[in-house]
This record gives structure tokens, sequence and C-alpha cells, in this order.
């Protein structure tokens, strides 16, 4: 990860000190060409899922990560 982070901060260098409109459109064109590619697709399953999560969050039924631990714990006993 370390080296993601060094070539993140290069990149970011040498795009804020360059000039050169051309070079920083094609930079900006790649970068969007691959958030298309990084879109998710879901299929009808996950999507019901999704919205029974957001129908729990707004009932109010919700665990806390500790009591959800506690829990799990005791069925794995």
């Amino acid at each position: 990860m370390k080296t993601l982070d060094n070539l993140r901060s290069r990149l970011i260098d040498q795009i804020m000190v360059t000039k050169n409109e051309k070079l920083l459109a094609a930079i900006e064109s790649i970068l969007n060409s691959t958030e298309i590619d990084n879109q998710l697709t879901l299929d009808s399953d996950h999507i019901e899922m999704l919205m029974m999560s957001e129908m729990d969050i707004e009932n109010d039924n919700l665990i806390s990560e500790s009591d959800l631990r506690k829990e799990d714990s005791e069925w794995m006993d």
C-alpha cells in the first residue's frame, strides 16, 4: 500500500506543477474512463438486500458492533 501512496503522491506533485493543458486533459480522460470501469453492477438480490437495510435503518432496527459480536460468540458456543 505504501507503494501506491508514493505513486499517488508523485503523480499529484507532477500534476500540480505542469502547465501542459493537453496533458492534464489526457489524464482527466483516462481517470474518467476508469471510473466507468469501476462501476458496480448489482443484481436484483443485492438491490433487495440494500433496500431491506435501508428499511432497517429507517425503523431503527439496528445493533451495535459489540452486541453483534456478543451474539455471534454466544451462537458459536
